[in-house]
């Protein structure tokens, strides 16, 4: 299953989709030369013999001693971090709560997910990349967090599965659960990764969403409640999970493959009635790693 945003039909971007092959194993990453600052940096690791590049903004109060959380935003494909940056909006929010948020870019547009694109070894790159910022950025290793959105949010729930013990939470939005990966009931997290995600019932992809987070839950043994959502055509429902890990599923009846409240960018969907961005930053306030 590829997920293209429409708008970006026409470019002549080309990905070798070779299915979802785990990565290689990861080479030592080296990181290029850069001084940890408050502000926006775009900066490059290398990893696997690549340079593989991402955009770090530091909050105007940023303060290694603090330990900051750290958010990484992965982008749908086609795409790049500085079009999910545009989107979701995450930055407002992490210069008055003191988080980096990491923006990495995939190679030639996608991340090699749970049903696209490529074969880079991206679950590899992101645990890389998390350790780079905790050891030189000093971010707080119990609250590191992904979120994406379409290809993006497929890869956040790869790498929460086979990263064991990076990742607090993820945020996923129109995105999911699913692919050959997915059909061994073993592959599931090996410690606890609290989930929020956020399904369009307009989406063409709704039913797998909503099959993959069914999955998910079972796996886990998670027991889901309906929660009030205060909001009309909005469904929440809530789920504690036997490992300690909760899952919150908000499904949107009038939304299609986009991310809800947002107000510019690509995919955006500033009438959703909720605000996807602000629901996962409390969310992910409100879950540290677990250990």
């Amino acid at each position: 299953m590829r997920r293209t945003v429409a708008v970006l039909t026409g470019l002549c971007l080309i990905v070798v989709a070779a299915g979802c092959e785990r990565g290689q194993p990861s080479s030592t990453p080296s990181a290029s030369s850069e001084r940890p600052a408050p502000g926006d940096h775009q900066l490059t690791l290398k990893h696997n013999g690549l340079d593989r590049g991402y955009l770090l903004h530091a909050p105007p109060a940023y303060d290694p001693s603090r330990a900051p959380a750290l958010v990484i935003a992965l982008h749908f494909y086609p795409g790049s971090g500085y079009l999910v940056r545009d989107l979701a909006g995450l930055e407002a929010r992490g210069d008055r709560d003191n988080v980096l948020v990491a923006y990495p870019d995939g190679l030639d547009g996608g991340y090699n997910a749970l049903s696209c694109c490529g074969n880079a070894d991206d679950v590899g790159f992101l645990n890389a990349l998390t350790d780079h910022l905790v050891q030189t950025w000093r971010a707080d290793p119990n609250r590191v967090f992904l979120t994406g959105i379409s290809n993006g949010g497929d890869m956040s729930f790869r790498a929460a599965v086979e990263a064991t013990g990076r990742y607090a939470a993820i945020g996923v939005v129109s995105g999911g659960y699913s692919g050959a990966l997915t059909t061994d009931e073993s592959y599931v997290p090996k410690s606890p990764v609290s989930v929020i995600t956020f399904i369009g019932a307009q989406d063409e992809y709704a039913p797998k969403f909503q099959a993959g987070i069914k999955t998910w839950q079972q796996r886990l043994r998670c027991t889901p409640a309906s929660k009030a959502s205060g909001v009309p055509r909005v469904t929440r429902t809530e789920a504690r999970c036997a490992d300690g890990s909760e899952v919150s599923v908000y499904t949107i009846a009038d939304m299609g493959h986009s991310w809800p409240g947002a107000t510019s960018g690509q995919l955006a969907a500033p009438a959703a009635g909720v605000t996807a961005t602000d629901l996962i930053w409390d969310f992910f306030a409100s879950h540290p790693r677990r250990t």
